[in-house]
């Protein structure tokens, strides 16, 4: 018994003193590091002041963060749109087939996204898959330019985050009790009526989850918009990254990363409530 209590104790103090050391001195150096002023040869000069924070607020970053929203956004509701009839699908399918399915959503996390975002070039240049497809098939006379899109960033973000709003939603659609249902056609309530006052509100967590899961990374995954939108899209991730290796702004990539992250904090604050007022009642 006093074994397994000192083996409880080292395994907690591990994890506490890995996330402390990778993750809370880190976050708290940046947000240190964001209070200072650029050097142009030590990078950072010991000096408190708040210009990196009233930079932020020049009209250009504040059209940069708009269009990042919006597109994380757009991206987020894409992923629900698509991955909430597939998880609907996967939850009612029989257990052998619904396995065959998950692993189907499962096998993109063996590959780096990296990797497969590079791999998306080849199904999306001129010259690619997709266009020569479309060609022999005759629905297009000439190759469509998708490269270097803001259509080639949300195919880009779709195709690597879609999994992550699966997953959580099948996790919901799979727990709804059928008899809730039933009890609400036998009441007299149409398919659409039923979808919209039992199966959505049953399934909201799911819902609140994958749009979570979603939109955060979508704010600051900086390579998708660099590969396969190039130039023209420059998102807060690219900025963020911008700053740090290209202008070596170390102060002003500092307080946009933690600009980014209290607002990923207020969408988890949003979750937070939302899984609270998850258990309230349901009218039909």
């Amino acid at each position: 018994m006093k074994d397994n209590r000192i083996f409880r104790r080292l395994v907690i103090g591990g994890t506490l003193a890995w996330i402390a050391l990778f993750g809370a001195i880190p976050t708290f150096m940046l947000v240190g590091v964001s209070f200072l002023k650029r050097h142009p040869s030590d990078l950072i000069e010991q000096t408190f002041n708040f210009d990196s924070y009233l930079r932020l607020s020049d009209p250009v970053i504040g059209s940069m963060v708009i269009k990042s929203l919006g597109m994380a956004a757009t991206a987020t509701f894409l992923c629900l749109l698509l991955g909430y009839p597939f998880a609907y699908i996967v939850a009612r399918a029989q257990k052998r087939h619904a396995r065959r399915m998950l692993l189907l959503v499962m096998i993109p996390f063996w590959t780096n996204t990296l990797i497969r975002t590079y791999a998306l070039v080849a199904v999306l240049k001129a010259d690619g898959i997709l266009n020569k497809i479309l060609l022999f098939l005759g629905v297009i006379d000439a190759p469509l330019k998708l490269m270097y899109t803001q259509t080639a960033v949300f195919i880009g973000l779709l195709y690597t985050l879609l999994p992550f709003m699966i997953l959580p939603l099948y996790a919901a659609i799979e727990k709804l009790d059928q008899r809730l249902l039933e009890a609400s056609r036998d009441l007299g309530a149409s398919r659409w009526s039923t979808f919209r006052k039992i199966t959505i509100p049953l399934t909201m967590p799911g819902i609140v989850s994958g749009c979570m899961l979603v939109f955060l990374p979508a704010l600051g995954m900086f390579y998708i918009p660099d590969i396969l939108g190039g130039a023209r899209t420059i998102l807060l991730g690219n900025y963020i990254r911008d700053q740090f290796l290209t202008s070596r702004d170390i102060p002003m990539g500092a307080a946009a990363s933690v600009a980014l992250t209290l607002v990923m904090s207020l969408m988890l604050f949003i979750y937070y409530r939302s899984l609270k007022r998850s258990g309230r009642k349901i009218r039909i």
